[in-house]
C-alpha cells in the first residue's frame, strides 16, 4: 500500500519542471524530513523515518532520492520515487551501515553532468535544512550557483486539484468522526489523554496514515497554551477542554476546534463567548470568496472582536489554508495580500487566549473555495459548532 497518486505524481513533477526551466535552473533539490514533511510528501507521497532527505528533479523531469541506507528499502516499497542514492549527512549520525553504498555530493555531479549540463541548481526548504548540507552541496557542486526557490515551489502547493481536495474532504470528515468520540470522554475525572486516545483510535481505525499535530486536548488553564497536547490532567466540573485533532489522509490533513464544557453545560459567560467567536466564524465564512484579499478577510472578523473586547486576548489570525499540513501558506492575516482563489482549502479558526475568567477558546472548520463561495469539508462540523447552542 502505497499513499501517492501516480497521475498526481507526473503532474506535479512537470510543475517543478516547468519551474526550472523558466528560470533557466538545471536541478531542483527539495529538502524533507519528519518535522518538515509536506514538499518531500508532495513528490513521492512518502516520508521515511529516522533520516532526512532530499528529492532531486531535473530540468528534463528526471527525479532521484536522496536519502540514508536504512530508509531505502522503505522508499523503494512506498514512494513514488523509487531511484535512490544514500549519503552520510542524511543518516542518523554515528550510524553504521557497513553493506551500503553511500557516496558524496562531488559524485552525485559527476554522475549528473553525464545526462546534463549542471550550471544552477534550485533549493527548496532553505530554512530547514541543516548547515552540514547546505555545506555539503556547496563543496559537491563547486562553482555552481545554489538559488532559493522555496516560494516558488510552495506556489505550486496553493490551489488543489479535485483529488487533493477529496483527500482533505474524507481527512476533515474522519476529524467529525473522532470529535464525538473525543467529546464523549470529556467527563470530570477523566483524564486528557484518555480523550486523545479516543479520537486517534477512530482516526486509526478508519485509514488514517498519520496526524498533522499532536492531538490537542487543554483543560482549564492548559487551554491558554493555545495548542496544548494532552497530558495526564484529570478534568473537572467548571472547566471548559479546548479540543482538536488533524487525521491525514493520503497524507492530506483535515481537522477541527471545539472547546466543551466539562460538566456537559455550558455556564451563562463560557455560552456568550462560544456565540460570539461563532459568529466571527460566520461572518469570515461569508468573506471566503475567489478575489477577496487577506486583509478583506481578517478586517471583517476583527470589527466583531473589537465589538465584544477579544482583541485583547488575540493571537492567531481567522484563516489559513491547508493542505499536506494543516496550516500552511498562504495565511490570511491583516496584512496579507494573497487572494483566494478556487480549489483552495482554507480553515477559519477563531480563538482567543488568555481571558481572564475563560482562559482559551477555539472554534475551527475547513472549507474548499468554490465559485458559489466557502463549501464545507464536513457539513456535520459546521453544523455542529453554528448549532452547538440553541
Amino acid at each position: 500500500m502505497s499513499y501517492y497518486n501516480e497521475q498526481e505524481t507526473k503532474r506535479r513533477i512537470s510543475k517543478v519542471k516547468e519551474l526550472l526551466n523558466t528560470k533557466n535552473i538545471d536541478i531542483a533539490l527539495i529538502y524533507y524530513d519528519e518535522l518538515n514533511i509536506a514538499n518531500g510528501w508532495y513528490i513521492t507521497g512518502w516520508c521515511p523515518q529516522f533520516e532526512k532527505g532530499s528529492v532531486l528533479i531535473t530540468k528534463n523531469g528526471d527525479t532521484m532520492l536522496l536519502g540514508g541506507p536504512e530508509s531505502e528499502p522503505f522508499a523503494k516499497q512506498s514512494s513514488a520515487i523509487k531511484d535512490t542514492r544514500n549519503f552520510t549527512v542524511f543518516m542518523v549520525p554515528d550510524e553504521e551501515y557497513p553493506n551500503a553504498k553511500i557516496i558524496g555530493f562531488k559524485e552525485l555531479f559527476q554522475e549528473l553532468n553525464k545526462k546534463i549540463t549542471v550550471n544552477k541548481i534550485g533549493l527548496v526548504g532553505m530554512n530547514e535544512m541543516p548547515y552540514a548540507l547546505y555545506k555539503q552541496l556547496e563543496e559537491g557542486f563547486k562553482g555552481i550557483e545554489l538559488v532559493d526557490i522555496t516560494e516558488e515551489y510552495l506556489k505550486l502547493r496553493y490551489i488543489k486539484s479535485d483529488w487533493e481536495v477529496e483527500q482533505a474532504k474524507k481527512a476533515t470528515q474522519l476529524a467529525y468522526k473522532a470529535y464525538k468520540a473525543m467529546a464523549e470522554k470529556v467527563k470530570a475525572g477523566n483524564r486528557e489523554y484518555e480523550v486523545a486516545a479516543a479520537g486517534e483510535a477512530v482516526c486509526r481505525a478508519n485509514g488514517a496514515n498519520g496526524f498533522a499535530y499532536q492531538t490537542i486536548v487543554g483543560s482549564g488553564i492548559r487551554s491558554n497554551a493555545v495548542v496544548p497536547t494532552a497530558t495526564d490532567k484529570i478534568m473537572q466540573n467548571g472547566e471548559m477542554v479546548m479540543l482538536g485533532i488533524a487525521p491525514r489522509i493520503n497524507g492530506y490533513a483535515g481537522t477541527f476546534g471545539h472547546t466543551v464544557p466539562v460538566s456537559g453545560k455550558y455556564s451563562e459567560i463560557q455560552k456568550k463567548c462560544l456565540i460570539d467567536m461563532i459568529e466571527v466564524m460566520k461572518e469570515v465564512k461569508e468573506n471566503l470568496k475567489i478575489g477577496k484579499s487577506g486583509k478583506d478577510i481578517d478586517k471583517a472578523g476583527r470589527k466583531l472582536y473589537e465589538k465584544g473586547g477579544y482583541l485583547k486576548y488575540m493571537v492567531c489570525p481567522f484563516a489559513h489554508t491547508m493542505g499536506l499540513m494543516e496550516a500552511e501558506a498562504p495565511f490570511f492575516g491583516p496584512n496579507s495580500e494573497d487572494i483566494l482563489q478556487k480549489n483552495m482549502i482554507v480553515n477559519v479558526d477563531v480563538s482567543f487566549f488568555g481571558h481572564p475568567q475563560l482562559n482559551g477558546l477555539r472554534v475551527e472548520t475547513c472549507y474548499v473555495i468554490t465559485e458559489n463561495g466557502a463549501q464545507p469539508l464536513s457539513y456535520e462540523m459546521e453544523n455542529e459548532l453554528f448549532n452547538y447552542i440553541k
